[in-house]
Protein backbone atom coordinates (compact mmCIF):
# COMPACT_ATOMS: atom_id res chain seq x y z
CA UNK A 1 0.00 0.00 0.00
CA UNK A 2 1.49 3.21 -0.79
CA UNK A 3 -1.15 5.31 0.65
CA UNK A 4 -0.92 9.58 0.90
CA UNK A 5 0.67 10.87 3.92
CA UNK A 6 0.28 10.98 7.16
CA UNK A 7 1.21 14.70 8.42
CA UNK A 8 0.75 16.78 12.10
CA UNK A 9 -2.64 15.61 14.06
CA UNK A 10 -2.74 12.32 11.96
CA UNK A 11 -3.80 9.18 14.22
CA UNK A 12 -0.85 6.70 14.49
CA UNK A 13 -1.22 3.95 12.28
CA UNK A 14 -2.12 0.45 13.61
CA UNK A 15 0.18 -2.23 14.60
CA UNK A 16 2.60 -3.79 11.84
CA UNK A 17 0.07 -7.12 9.74
CA UNK A 18 1.37 -10.32 10.89
CA UNK A 19 4.52 -11.52 8.06
CA UNK A 20 4.84 -8.05 7.16
CA UNK A 21 7.81 -5.13 8.14
CA UNK A 22 6.38 -2.03 8.32
CA UNK A 23 8.46 0.75 6.28
CA UNK A 24 8.08 4.78 7.50
CA UNK A 25 9.15 6.35 3.79
CA UNK A 26 8.68 9.48 1.49
CA UNK A 27 7.86 8.71 -1.92
CA UNK A 28 10.86 10.75 -2.82
CA UNK A 29 13.53 10.16 -0.59
CA UNK A 30 16.62 9.09 -1.70
CA UNK A 31 17.28 7.78 1.39
CA UNK A 32 14.20 5.77 1.92
CA UNK A 33 14.99 4.26 -1.78
CA UNK A 34 17.74 2.14 -0.68
CA UNK A 35 15.26 0.84 1.86
CA UNK A 36 12.54 0.43 -0.98
CA UNK A 37 14.90 -1.24 -3.17
CA UNK A 38 16.63 -3.93 -0.49
CA UNK A 39 12.83 -4.96 0.39
CA UNK A 40 12.29 -5.21 -3.22
CA UNK A 41 15.79 -6.83 -4.19
CA UNK A 42 14.64 -9.85 -1.87
CA UNK A 43 11.15 -10.27 -1.89
CA UNK A 44 10.17 -9.08 1.48
CA UNK A 45 6.70 -8.44 2.56
CA UNK A 46 6.09 -4.64 3.38
CA UNK A 47 3.45 -2.25 4.01
CA UNK A 48 4.59 1.48 3.80
CA UNK A 49 3.32 4.54 5.87
CA UNK A 50 4.50 7.40 3.99
CA UNK A 51 5.63 10.70 6.55
CA UNK A 52 5.00 14.30 5.25
CA UNK A 53 8.63 15.82 6.34
CA UNK A 54 7.56 19.05 6.58
CA UNK A 55 4.85 18.56 8.86
CA UNK A 56 5.69 15.80 10.87
CA UNK A 57 3.30 13.51 13.36
CA UNK A 58 4.53 13.95 16.87
CA UNK A 59 3.90 10.24 17.04
CA UNK A 60 6.63 9.75 14.59
CA UNK A 61 9.29 10.81 16.84
CA UNK A 62 8.62 8.13 19.01
CA UNK A 63 9.03 5.80 16.16
CA UNK A 64 12.48 7.74 15.49
CA UNK A 65 13.25 10.51 17.75
CA UNK A 66 15.23 12.10 14.66
CA UNK A 67 12.06 12.75 12.98
CA UNK A 68 13.81 10.99 9.26
CA UNK A 69 13.08 8.81 6.91
CA UNK A 70 13.54 5.96 6.30
CA UNK A 71 12.77 3.69 9.87
CA UNK A 72 11.67 0.17 9.92
CA UNK A 73 8.77 -1.54 12.21
CA UNK A 74 8.68 -5.17 13.18
CA UNK A 75 5.59 -6.78 14.26
CA UNK A 76 6.85 -6.98 17.45
CA UNK A 77 7.40 -3.46 17.60
CA UNK A 78 10.98 -3.15 17.33
CA UNK A 79 12.11 0.23 15.32
CA UNK A 80 15.11 0.48 12.98
CA UNK A 81 16.40 3.70 11.24
CA UNK A 82 19.47 5.19 9.54
CA UNK A 83 19.03 3.82 5.93
CA UNK A 84 22.67 1.91 5.98
CA UNK A 85 21.37 0.34 8.84
CA UNK A 86 17.97 0.01 8.11
CA UNK A 87 19.54 -2.29 5.07
CA UNK A 88 22.23 -4.53 6.34
CA UNK A 89 19.43 -5.40 9.53
CA UNK A 90 16.80 -6.43 6.54
CA UNK A 91 19.93 -8.47 4.61
CA UNK A 92 20.43 -10.13 7.87
CA UNK A 93 17.23 -10.72 9.07
CA UNK A 94 15.58 -11.99 5.48
CA UNK A 95 18.83 -13.83 4.63
CA UNK A 96 17.77 -15.38 1.31
CA UNK A 97 19.65 -13.59 -1.47
CA UNK A 98 21.95 -12.26 0.51
CA UNK A 99 23.31 -8.69 -0.51
CA UNK A 100 26.29 -7.95 1.19
CA UNK A 101 29.02 -10.58 1.33
CA UNK A 102 29.93 -12.66 4.23
CA UNK A 103 33.55 -12.30 3.85
CA UNK A 104 34.38 -9.80 6.39
CA UNK A 105 36.90 -7.89 4.64
CA UNK A 106 34.78 -7.71 1.57
CA UNK A 107 31.57 -6.84 3.97
CA UNK A 108 34.17 -3.65 5.04
CA UNK A 109 34.91 -2.46 1.79
CA UNK A 110 31.92 -2.31 0.78
CA UNK A 111 31.07 0.43 4.27
CA UNK A 112 34.42 1.82 3.49
CA UNK A 113 33.01 2.60 -0.34
CA UNK A 114 29.67 3.93 1.61
CA UNK A 115 31.43 6.24 3.92
CA UNK A 116 33.04 7.55 0.84
CA UNK A 117 30.23 8.22 -1.43
CA UNK A 118 28.60 9.94 1.91
CA UNK A 119 30.63 12.68 1.51
CA UNK A 120 29.28 13.27 -2.59
CA UNK A 121 25.87 12.88 -1.88
CA UNK A 122 25.64 16.68 -0.43
CA UNK A 123 27.22 17.99 -4.17
CA UNK A 124 23.35 16.75 -5.21
CA UNK A 125 21.90 19.46 -3.15
CA UNK A 126 24.66 22.32 -2.85
CA UNK A 127 24.51 22.22 -6.78
CA UNK A 128 21.40 23.06 -7.59
CA UNK A 129 20.73 25.19 -4.91
CA UNK A 130 23.44 27.13 -5.18
CA UNK A 131 22.57 27.63 -8.85
CA UNK A 132 19.51 28.80 -8.46
CA UNK A 133 20.84 31.58 -5.60
CA UNK A 134 23.04 32.82 -8.92
CA UNK A 135 26.33 31.86 -7.31
CA UNK A 136 29.30 30.42 -9.53
CA UNK A 137 28.92 26.33 -9.02
CA UNK A 138 31.64 25.55 -11.44
CA UNK A 139 34.37 24.65 -8.56
CA UNK A 140 31.47 22.54 -6.94
CA UNK A 141 30.69 20.59 -10.09
CA UNK A 142 34.86 20.15 -11.10
CA UNK A 143 34.99 18.20 -7.45
CA UNK A 144 31.85 16.33 -8.30
CA UNK A 145 33.37 15.47 -11.58
CA UNK A 146 36.59 14.12 -9.62
CA UNK A 147 34.67 12.04 -7.29
CA UNK A 148 33.02 10.60 -9.85
CA UNK A 149 36.43 9.57 -11.72
CA UNK A 150 37.49 7.86 -8.96
CA UNK A 151 34.14 5.98 -8.96
CA UNK A 152 35.21 5.00 -12.54
CA UNK A 153 38.66 4.45 -11.72
CA UNK A 154 37.44 2.00 -9.02
CA UNK A 155 35.39 0.43 -11.60
CA UNK A 156 37.91 0.07 -14.67
CA UNK A 157 40.51 -1.07 -11.97
CA UNK A 158 38.28 -4.33 -10.41
CA UNK A 159 37.31 -4.73 -14.14
CA UNK A 160 33.89 -5.78 -12.81
CA UNK A 161 30.06 -5.01 -14.10
CA UNK A 162 29.06 -3.60 -10.61
CA UNK A 163 30.99 -2.08 -7.32
CA UNK A 164 31.58 -5.52 -5.96
CA UNK A 165 31.69 -7.99 -8.82
CA UNK A 166 29.48 -8.71 -11.84
CA UNK A 167 26.39 -8.83 -10.26
CA UNK A 168 24.53 -5.87 -8.32
CA UNK A 169 24.85 -5.98 -4.29
CA UNK A 170 24.63 -3.88 -1.61
CA UNK A 171 27.05 -0.75 -2.34
CA UNK A 172 25.51 -0.38 -6.00
CA UNK A 173 21.79 0.10 -4.25
CA UNK A 174 23.15 2.57 -1.67
CA UNK A 175 24.96 4.49 -4.40
CA UNK A 176 21.71 4.26 -7.23
CA UNK A 177 19.25 6.53 -5.42
CA UNK A 178 21.64 9.74 -6.39
CA UNK A 179 22.09 8.70 -9.89
CA UNK A 180 18.34 8.12 -10.63
CA UNK A 181 18.20 11.40 -9.91
CA UNK A 182 21.28 12.81 -11.83
CA UNK A 183 18.84 14.80 -14.32
CA UNK A 184 16.38 16.44 -12.26
CA UNK A 185 19.51 17.97 -10.66
CA UNK A 186 20.77 18.62 -14.32
CA UNK A 187 24.03 17.09 -13.80
CA UNK A 188 23.75 14.49 -16.44
CA UNK A 189 27.05 15.83 -17.95
CA UNK A 190 28.88 15.12 -14.94
CA UNK A 191 29.09 11.48 -16.32
CA UNK A 192 30.57 12.67 -19.69
CA UNK A 193 34.05 12.00 -18.83
CA UNK A 194 33.24 8.50 -17.22
CA UNK A 195 32.67 5.53 -19.51
CA UNK A 196 32.74 2.99 -17.12
CA UNK A 197 30.43 4.79 -14.42
CA UNK A 198 27.73 5.83 -17.11
CA UNK A 199 27.63 2.33 -18.42
CA UNK A 200 27.06 1.02 -14.77
CA UNK A 201 24.07 3.60 -14.91
CA UNK A 202 22.56 2.13 -18.02
CA UNK A 203 23.11 -1.67 -16.28
CA UNK A 204 21.42 -0.10 -12.94
CA UNK A 205 18.55 0.55 -15.37
CA UNK A 206 18.29 -2.72 -16.45
CA UNK A 207 17.51 -4.19 -13.22
CA UNK A 208 13.89 -5.05 -12.11
CA UNK A 209 14.26 -4.17 -8.76
CA UNK A 210 15.63 -0.63 -9.87
CA UNK A 211 12.70 -0.57 -11.96
CA UNK A 212 9.94 -1.17 -9.79
CA UNK A 213 10.96 1.46 -7.14
CA UNK A 214 11.49 4.49 -9.65
CA UNK A 215 9.46 7.27 -10.56
CA UNK A 216 8.90 9.03 -14.28
CA UNK A 217 11.30 11.70 -14.66
CA UNK A 218 8.35 13.90 -15.02
CA UNK A 219 7.14 12.78 -11.97
CA UNK A 220 10.49 13.70 -10.11
CA UNK A 221 10.83 16.65 -12.23
CA UNK A 222 7.67 18.51 -11.01
CA UNK A 223 8.05 16.95 -7.89
CA UNK A 224 11.10 18.36 -7.22
CA UNK A 225 9.66 21.47 -8.37
CA UNK A 226 7.70 22.25 -5.53
CA UNK A 227 10.27 21.20 -3.33
CA UNK A 228 12.71 23.94 -4.34
CA UNK A 229 9.81 26.48 -3.86
CA UNK A 230 9.36 25.26 -0.42
CA UNK A 231 5.88 23.58 -0.81
CA UNK A 232 6.43 19.84 -1.14
CA UNK A 233 3.69 17.94 -3.03
CA UNK A 234 4.62 14.81 -1.35
CA UNK A 235 0.98 12.87 -3.24
CA UNK A 236 2.04 14.37 -6.32
CA UNK A 237 1.17 11.55 -9.63
CA UNK A 238 -0.88 9.50 -6.74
Amino acid sequence: TNGTYFVSGSAAPGPVPKGHIRLYSMRFCPFAQRTRLVLNAKGIKYDTININLKDKPDWYFEKNPLGLVPALETTAGQLIYESPITCEYLDEVYSEKKLLPSDPFEKAQQKMMLEQFSKITPYFYKIPTGKRNGEDVSGLVAELKQKFSNLNEDLVNKKTKYFAGDSITMIDYMMWPWFERLEIFELQHCLDETPELKKWTERMLEDPTVKATMHSMDTYKAFYKTYIEGKPNYDYGL
